[in-house]
C-alpha cells in the first residue's frame, strides 16, 4: 500500500476530493514528523507508537577496505506496534507455554 492508495480509500470514504484527502494525508503525517522533531512521542492507540530513540556513538569498520571508522551517535525514529494492529495482523496472543511440571522423578 502506498500514500496515494491511502488518498484514494480516504477520498472515496469520505466523499472527498483527491486534492483534500491528500492535503489530510499530508497534515497528518507533517504534525507527525514536528513533533518527533521535537522529541516528543506519538500514540495513535491501538495502532501503535512513533518515538525517537538514541543510537550512542560506536565504531564500525569499512567492509572493503577493513579501515576503522567513528559512527557519531544520532537519533533515529522508531514505531511500536500497539496491541489493536499485533492482533490485526497476527491475531490474538494465545497462553504462553505449557508450563514444565516441578514434580520430581
Amino acid at each position: 500500500m502506498t500514500k496515494a492508495d491511502i488518498v484514494d480509500s480516504l477520498a472515496n470514504e469520505h466523499e472527498l476530493s483527491k486534492r483534500q484527502a491528500g492535503e489530510i494525508v499530508d497534515l497528518i503525517l507533517d504534525e507527525i514528523t514536528s513533533a518527533l522533531k521535537q522529541g516528543e512521542k506519538v500514540q495513535l492507540i491501538p495502532f501503535g507508537s512513533f518515538v525517537v530513540r538514541e543510537r550512542r556513538a560506536r565504531t564500525g569498520r569499512n567492509p572493503q577496505t577493513g579501515e576503522v571508522l567513528k559512527i557519531a551517535a544520532r537519533k533515529v525514529p522508531a514505531f511500536a506496534p500497539g496491541k489493536g494492529l499485533k492482533d490485526a495482523v497476527g491475531g490474538p496472543k494465545r497462553g504462553g507455554a505449557a508450563k514444565k511440571s516441578s514434580r520430581k522423578k
